[in-house]
């Protein structure tokens, strides 16, 4: 078995952080506690957390400003925060400056349990390509940045990798062999609605009518090759966040071109 996620919990309300560190341990999960902004960030540089939970409104320094430091020192560190009391520009704050999302006391802690169970996962890469060179380039920068990747040149083998674990997302081209992308696209938002599907191609003018098309059937996004490999790595990156984000009951809305 891999290490236990760990949770920082943090809360003035001790009893609170001490009940919920209580569950998160009963339910396999390593738990911290901290009871102010400042002992938060103290604990993230020593201790090391793969998740924050955290209130707003607590003395000395909020959560939000415990927030913007933590990121300072974690920038990829994923924080959830809690309140009993909270405005639209709070919200709005929180997201903007890191925040997965704002949390409305008392938490729903089944969904806290879900966006841990997700956030635990190794993070899974198909990419659907008849180009080997293409895939292995691909594919070795997405290992190298701690992804699992498969690679698949054979469309009717797509769903079968589908069913074997759990995907994040999938880079599928629009052409492969004698195979419309599209078609493999239609069989994965059947089996799949919201598997993330980034379309890639090195024909943006001749496949404009497909890449609007692959749009309305729902994938996410259409990349260009050659394209530059933190461009695709900042949309994995941007997918995986609006994935924990929705186990946490926010909307899962494609990217606005």
């Amino acid at each position: 078995m891999g290490e236990k996620t760990k949770v920082l919990v943090v809360d003035d309300d001790r009893r609170m952080v001490r009940t919920i560190c209580d569950i998160l341990k009963v339910k396999g999960y390593e738990a911290a506690e901290a009871f102010s902004g400042e002992e938060a960030v103290e604990q993230v540089k020593s201790g090391h957390p793969d998740c924050v939970l955290m209130d707003i409104k607590m003395p000395g320094i909020n959560g939000v400003e415990a927030l913007k430091m933590i990121k300072d020192i974690s920038p990829d560190l994923p924080i959830v925060l809690m309140s009993a009391y909270t405005t639209e520009e709070q919200v709005e704050e929180a997201k903007k400056s890191g925040a997965e999302t704002v949390m409305t006391k008392p938490i729903d802690l089944q969904m806290v349990f879900s966006f841990l169970s997700l956030l635990r996962k190794e993070p899974s890469i198909l990419i659907v390509d008849d180009d080997p060179t293409f895939s292995e380039t691909v594919g070795g920068v997405l290992r190298s940045r701690g992804y699992r990747v498969e690679t698949e040149a054979d469309p009717e083998n797509v769903l079968g990798h589908m069913e074997q674990d759990y995907k994040l997302a999938v880079l599928l081209d629009l052409k492969i062999g004698d195979t419309d992308g599209l078609e493999v696209l239609k069989a994965v938002r059947s089996r799949y609605p919201t598997k993330p599907v980034v379309l890639v191609t090195g024909y943006r003018d001749e496949m404009s009518a497909s890449i609007e098309k692959g749009l309305k059937i729902g994938a996410y996004t259409c990349l260009y090759k050659p394209f530059e490999m933190e461009g695709l790595l900042d949309t994995i990156r941007e997918i995986g966040r609006k994935k924990l984000r929705h186990v946490l009951g926010e909307t899962f809305r494609d990217r606005e071109e």
